[in-house]
């Protein structure tokens, strides 16, 4: 089967074309043959009748007013089978009267008188109708004592009285079936040269055609393999860069949440020292020339302006702290992943007041930075969006793993919103958390209908990112 499989098309079409040609015309031979044999039979019975009608139905006429044969028509029979042309190919001759006795053998004439059983083919005779067939050797062996015959041609033919359609008796004529085999075998070698010739050009044109085929084909499937290499080269780049984007993505998450970091301690240590220290020099101002009955401008005096002016660096540091709080992020780094979420979770509820539980599902322990720091943004912003535009009603949030992923959802029963509408206004907090879970090749969803509350997903991949922790 290896050796098959390692030819060529061609190769393969002419072995199994030539196999075939081989069975077939075996089997058309073996046809042929069996029609010739089956004519050649028929015709030598109608011939055998024939002769048998006009030679030996004289003989037997004294059958018809008794059971034996006189002895002058034996005599006669007896000569006519021994030294005539007849008689080098007839084997034997039997005759049966009517009531299935011999009357009559050439080769064993003590078999004369005995009674036989009516076979099919003595009873068709009986009845008028000529029968032929081969006999093999274990059949003659039954009925002839020479058995040096490997098969003979049996004929039996009616015999029937003059000028009448009586049949007398039956005639069983046994000749030697050496000119059967050779037409049949002569037409078999005929029938397989035709048939060998006509399919060997049919082979020979098929083969051509089958060539020019494997030719295209070969061809074809080499510029296929050839794209295809180029194809798995390219594969293998755009594989190698989307993993060098997944990590610059990673990298530059973290970066941007140090320099978010930076800044806020920048503003802390820098503008809002310095509104905390005016703050203070305006009270002790205020407290100074609170007595201080100078009018400014039209109304007012110098007192009540430094009280506005002391209000509003109050509002504007306590806005600069919020700003500082909402950029810096806590220190996860060494937190898990439920660690992580939990501390969104309840930094939520202490600037809120709304407790929001936490559920986990096969979460994984742990995970790389760049997700833990993502998740707690997108933890953090979509339930301060829940607070704000629902109300914190029934807020909750889920976390489930699978292989290589991390997926978060936050849900609440709130009003709900048409998401088909924000698409077309834009809503900056979505879209910032979109762009941060799809940095990191993950998947964003949001699900919500007015009057039905809204559901945030994220899911995260974990494998390609594990090697960019840190």
């Amino acid at each position: 089967m290896n050796a098959l499989i390692r030819l060529s098309l061609v190769h393969r079409f002419l072995l199994i074309g030539f196999l075939i040609l081989l069975g077939g015309m075996a089997l058309i031979g073996t046809w042929v043959g069996s029609q010739i044999q089956t004519g050649v039979i028929s015709g030598t019975g109608v011939v055998t009748n024939m002769y048998l009608d006009g030679a030996i139905s004289p003989r037997v006429q004294s059958l018809a007013g008794g059971e034996r044969l006189d002895d002058a028509d034996r005599v006669a029979l007896d000569r006519m089978l021994s030294g005539t042309h007849l008689g080098e190919h007839i084997v034997a001759l039997k005759i049966w009267g009517r009531n299935g006795r011999i009357v009559y053998d050439s080769t064993n004439p003590a078999a004369v008188g005995k009674a036989y059983s009516m076979e099919r083919a003595l009873a068709s005779a009986f009845s008028g109708e000529v029968r032929s067939r081969i006999v093999e050797k274990a059949e003659l062996e039954d009925v002839l004592k020479d058995s040096r015959w490997s098969r003979l041609i049996e004929t039996y033919t009616p015999l029937r009285a003059e000028g009448g359609q009586t049949v007398l008796a039956v005639a069983g004529f046994f000749h030697t079936a050496e000119g059967l085999e050779q037409s049949v075998r002569t037409a078999q070698l005929r029938s397989w040269g035709v048939h060998g010739a006509i399919t060997l050009a049919m082979l020979v044109l098929l083969a051509t055609l089958v060539r020019k085929a494997n030719d295209t084909i070969t061809a074809t499937q080499r510029e296929l393999n050839e794209k295809v290499a180029q194809l798995t080269a390219l594969l293998a780049q755009n594989e190698h860069l989307h993993d060098k984007v997944n990590r610059a993505a990673a990298r530059t998450m973290a970066l941007n949440e140090q320099f978010l970091r930076n800044i806020a301690t920048d503003l802390h240590d820098g503008p809002g020292q310095g509104l905390a220290l005016a703050s203070m020099r305006i009270e002790s101002l205020a407290d100074t020339c609170g007595n201080c009955e100078q009018s400014v401008g039209r109304s007012g005096n110098v007192s009540e302006e430094f009280r506005t002016v002391h209000l509003a660096l109050q509002s504007a540091l306590t806005d600069l702290r919020a700003i500082l709080r909402g950029l810096q992020l806590p220190e996860i780094e060494q937190l898990s992943l439920a660690e992580t979420l939990q501390r969104a979770a309840d930094d939520h509820r202490r600037k809120t007041g709304v407790a929001v539980p936490l559920t986990l599902s096969s979460a994984p322990e742990a995970a790389p930075l760049p997700v833990r720091i993502t998740l707690f943004r997108v933890l953090q912003e979509s339930l301060a969006n829940g607070f704000r535009h629902g109300g914190g009603r029934n807020q909750r949030v889920s976390v489930t793993g699978s292989a290589g992923e991390v997926s978060v959802e936050v849900a609440d029963d709130g009003p709900g919103f048409d998401p088909d509408a924000l698409k077309v206004d834009g809503h900056f907090g979505l879209d910032w958390m979109r762009e941060r879970v799809e940095l990191l090749g993950g998947n964003f969803e949001v699900r919500s209908a007015l009057g039905q509350g809204a559901v945030v997903r994220a899911s995260l991949p974990l494998t390609q990112l594990e090697h960019s922790d840190g």
